[in-house]
């Protein structure tokens, strides 16, 4: 009797003790837990941060707005605004190195032309240019040069001269056909990846070596690109 008294106070005892504990609320606890949750934001914050973000393809798209016309007018009054109005800025200075070079060569050639057909003339009438008289140095230089090599030299400048101009003016034009052929594909074509395909079955009519009996069509697919 007594044992069972005594087991029975025990119990109401442990029952008493479990119920009588409370969670500690400390501040140290509470900083501690603050802390945790602080640092755990920060670095789920840094790691985001460093995220690399998605790469999304550049699209192209015709521009219906875009007038060919308008380009290639653009490069015929002045080389290089067409391919500035095609947004292709690298193109101007391609342009203009090459009718630079032109432009250099047809005024030394015209220099020289010039000079020797002065000597040429001098030399066709026998006359001699005094120290006070136009390219008097150089005919002096070349005195003792015959008359056909004078004529030939001034013909060759004047050639060189003349297939110089005609060279800027097909560099311009050049200029005026490649500004409306790139303002024409941004009109009318789309360069971009936005490719479609379309399988469908198809009748497909057969060789006539393939020909048999029973028909002259043969069962095949029938693929179809599209480009937007």
């Amino acid at each position: 009797m007594y044992k069972l008294l005594l087991l029975v106070l025990l119990c109401w005892a442990c029952v008493f003790t479990v119920a009588a504990q409370q969670p500690d609320t400390s501040s140290a606890k509470l900083k501690a837990t603050k802390d945790t949750l602080i640092s755990t934001k920060q670095d789920t914050d840094v790691a985001r941060s460093f995220k690399p973000k998605p790469h999304k393809e550049k699209v192209y798209h015709p521009d219906s707005t875009h007038s060919p016309h308008t380009a290639v007018i653009r490069s015929l009054i002045v080389p290089g605004l067409g391919q500035i109005y095609n947004h292709q800025w690298w193109k101007v200075p391609v342009i203009y190195t090459g009718l630079g070079l032109l432009g250099w060569a047809v005024v030394y050639n015209n220099t020289y032309y010039k000079e020797f057909l002065a000597i040429s003339k001098y030399r066709e009438h026998g006359v001699t240019p005094g120290p006070n008289d136009p390219y008097y140095a150089q005919y002096i230089q070349y005195v003792s040069q015959p008359d056909q090599a004078l004529y030939d030299a001034t013909d060759g400048y004047r050639r060189d001269r003349d297939l110089s101009i005609l060279g800027i003016l097909g560099a311009w034009g050049i200029n005026a056909v490649d500004a409306y052929i790139d303002a024409k594909f941004m009109h009318s074509y789309s360069v971009d990846n936005n490719l479609s395909m379309k399988v469908t079955p198809s009748l497909l009519n057969q060789p006539v070596f393939a020909l048999n009996s029973t028909s002259s069509y043969v069962m095949g697919l029938k693929i179809t690109f599209t480009l937007r």
